[in-house]
């Protein structure tokens, strides 16, 4: 469905009445009336949230998009990347959102056709709603007048900016993983860590592709985004700390993975010394007993009075003894 569509002029919104192809026409009318076209001049910005293949046909015709491009944005699935398509082109990024519940991240996608005097963005999932993004741009008269690199701009600027608040979660969930790897007698939290993982490898799939794309605007290959390379700077500044974190989270999890196993190993370890000391206290008795249960007519002490309470306190004596020694030895 549209979300949302008007025209730029100027560094003001004008607001579009009727469907997609009264938005177009009626911009380039406007660029016609005030001899201004692209950057800095007149463009229209379309929103679409989850098109079907017959919404997004409108578009597609009235722009005359390339079909692949089209069909990635319909289907979405797609990984980070940037794309020439003729005289558009064609960007993939990826909104992560986190989930307090599940402490899961969900991924979400975001698709910017740009030309001259044209943006649409197509968008996938929670992740992102870009209503914030036309807000600041709208208030920024400055940063709209670079036309259509403004929206590509601040779109990227919005999700990085986002990266770092999924940043800071994953690593609230490790510092409380870390805590209850160390607690005395905590669970086993084998599964977490590995479903952590997962989470992180995720948001590294969403963010590293976006690093050479933004390298590629900002060494200045993108000759629809020289004008605000300044601006993308900042963008991968922030990515590649982002990115950094990220590494730096992955570690982070191995190591806590790797002291969880050997403090399992440990307990495993010393759980096996306890029951095999008990073993050795319980053999005593077990062997005393095993010979005076065989039911032989000649034993000793078997006719002496005293035989059943002597034989007795012997087998505690040693018991106690041998588990002194087990306790002192640190087994017990």
């Amino acid at each position: 469905m549209i979300v949302d569509k008007a025209i730029y002029a100027r560094g003001e919104r004008r607001p579009i009445e009727g469907d997609v192809s009264d938005a177009f026409d009626a911009a380039r009318a406007e660029a016609a009336r005030d001899g201004a076209a692209g950057p800095g001049g007149c463009f229209v910005w379309i929103g679409l949230h989850e098109p079907t293949e017959e919404e997004f046909a409108n578009v597609r015709d009235e722009l005359g998009l390339h079909p692949l491009a089209a069909e990635d944005a319909v289907s979405a699935h797609q990984r980070p990347k940037l794309e020439r398509y003729g005289d558009t082109l064609f960007l993939v990024l990826k909104t992560l959102v986190y989930k307090d519940a599940t402490s899961d991240i969900e991924v979400g996608e975001i698709m910017l056709f740009l030309g001259a005097d044209f943006v649409v963005t197509v968008r996938h999932g929670e992740g992102n709603p870009l209503a914030p993004v036309r807000a600041r741009l709208e208030s920024d008269t400055e940063l709209l007048d670079l036309g259509p690199a403004a929206v590509l701009y601040a779109v990227c600027d919005e999700v990085v900016d986002h990266y770092g608040v999924v940043t800071h979660e994953v690593e609230v969930d490790i510092i409380e993983l870390e805590r209850a790897v160390f607690r005395p007698g905590g669970p086993d939290v084998t599964e977490d860590v590995y479903s952590l993982k997962r989470e992180v490898l995720e948001f590294r799939t969403a963010q590293d592709p976006l690093i050479p794309v933004l390298q590629e605007i900002v060494r200045g290959r993108v000759p629809e985004c020289r004008g605000a390379r300044e601006y993308f700077r900042d963008v991968l500044d922030h990515l590649l700390r982002v990115d950094g974190q990220v590494d730096a989270h992955n570690e982070l999890l191995n190591s806590v993975l790797t002291a969880h196993l050997a403090l399992l190993g440990k307990q495993q370890n010393e759980d096996m010394r306890k029951i095999s000391a008990w073993a050795a206290v319980i053999a005593v008795p077990t062997m005393v007993a095993g010979f005076y249960g065989m039911n032989f007519d000649y034993m000793p002490e078997l006719r002496w009075l005293y035989g059943y309470p002597a034989m007795m306190l012997a087998m505690v004596t040693v018991c106690v003894v041998v588990y002194l020694r087990l306790r002192k030895s640190g087994w017990l």
